[in-house]
């Protein structure tokens, strides 16, 4: 691990905590934030230690977005020729939306805590999570209409899969503000919690009993939930076929076989 200006990493008894830790800007995502994503999540991929991921946000905010500043200095860097514009415009857009696969790609469950604001950014992170929750002070927006253009770094992509289209075009077309009931009746989030301390708590509780399971099989379950996104039942069939082919080959079934026939709780290696 490396030492981080837009976050902060610890890795506790296989789980690695990270938190977008800019409070006194609202957690804004500012050019560092979309750098040193992308090389904590490779860490994490690369490290067999990490076994579940939490994100959060320090201080009073989960996230209040893209940092405006971010924004001028894009805007700062435009000239007078169209094409040369829009070549710069994508190429931007493209690396900021990698900042985001880094983490629905990641191998090992991402599980987001959320309170205070999640607001435009914040929302296309949390979307390329495994699972979200939140507390009953979290305020959710889908923002960038009202800032004169269409999300472009995986919520209008990612969310129709988990709220569904309707709902997801009412929050994108208006822009407006929901809150933690309307997050968990859309489906959004998958737990409410009264405060920011019982969610962490709740959060770390969920990350613990992940990360007591055999790496091999939670892994293996994220791999074939995200393949079937995109494929045929008859093809996830095919697939987890070939999969298990090698991985029930693994160390860890016999050790939990035996663990449930004894009833013990069972310790798989990294």
């Amino acid at each position: 691990m490396s030492d981080y200006s837009a976050f902060t990493v610890e890795l506790t008894e296989h789980i690695a905590h990270v938190q977008i830790n800019r409070p006194e800007k609202a957690n804004a995502m500012n050019a560092a934030f979309w750098e040193e994503i992308v090389d904590i999540f490779r860490w994490i991929d690369d490290t067999d230690a990490v076994r579940v991921v939490v994100i959060s946000g320090a201080g009073k905010h989960f996230s209040a977005g893209i940092d405006l500043t971010l924004l001028a200095s894009i805007a700062g860097q435009l000239g007078a020729d169209v094409g040369r514009n829009a070549r710069l415009l994508k190429r931007t857009i493209v690396r900021m939306q990698a900042s985001f696969n880094a983490v629905d790609n990641c191998r090992k469950p991402v599980l987001a805590a959320i309170h205070g604001y999640c607001i435009g950014g914040a929302v296309d992170l949390i979307a390329a999570c495994d699972m979200r929750y939140c507390s009953l002070d979290a305020q959710f927006s889908i923002k960038e209409v009202d800032m004169g253009m269409a999300a472009d770094v995986g919520t209008l992509q990612r969310l129709p899969r988990i709220i569904g289209d309707g709902p997801l075009r009412e929050l994108a077309y208006t822009a407006r503000m929901f809150e933690a009931s309307e997050a968990l009746r859309l489906g959004l989030v998958n737990r409410v919690y009264d405060d920011p301390q019982a969610l962490r708590q709740g959060v770390l509780a969920i990350a613990a009993d992940i990360a007591g399971k055999s790496p091999i099989a939670v892994s293996g379950t994220k791999a074939m939930l995200a393949y079937m996104r995109d494929h045929r039942v008859d093809d996830g069939l095919d697939y987890i076929a070939t999969w298990n082919a090698a991985m029930l080959q693994s160390e860890d079934l016999r050790i939990a076989m035996a663990a449930h026939l004894g009833k013990q709780k069972p310790t798989f290696a990294d």
